[in-house]
């Protein structure tokens, strides 16, 4: 087991949550996954492993690990919402043709806090930033029709 999982699942425990076979693989799976996922991408991913589980049990766990600062809920819209297990501060730019989401690492940005608080008198408690376009591949895709 990974050391990211086995503090993230002292951090569960911590807040007395209690960990079950279903809830450790919502989380390893977030841990481990690359994409984005909704959380019936989740839910297809575990169901062979789980077959009694519903998508109820893993929307609770995302909400759960969401409410605990585990995992970042991303909702565009009226869009289902994407899940993402982050240990580092980041952003993401959106494909708006296929919907992938990618992650974008640039530190700098955190200086936007503190550029909004002196412009608008703001006690900023966070932010978002998204980048929309077209991903490689559906460049490719366009191009070749």
């Amino acid at each position: 087991m990974s050391h990211i999982v086995q503090q993230t699942l002292r951090k569960l425990k911590e807040h007395n949550v209690r960990i079950t076979p279903q809830r450790q693989a919502v989380l390893e799976f977030m841990i481990g996954t690359h994409m984005h996922p909704t959380a019936d991408d989740v839910y297809k991913a575990l169901a062979g492993c789980f077959p009694n589980m519903s998508v109820a049990t893993i929307y609770n766990n995302l909400r759960l690990f969401t409410s605990l600062g585990i995992i970042e809920e991303m909702a565009y819209g009226d869009a289902s919402s994407h899940f993402d297990f982050a240990q580092t501060k980041h952003y993401h730019a959106i494909c708006e043709n296929c919907g992938k989401v990618v992650d974008v690492f640039y530190p700098e940005l955190d200086d936007v806090e503190v550029i909004a608080e002196n412009l608008t008198g703001f006690m900023v408690t966070g932010h978002r930033m998204e980048v929309h376009g077209i991903c490689p591949e559906c460049q490719a895709k366009l191009a070749n029709n």
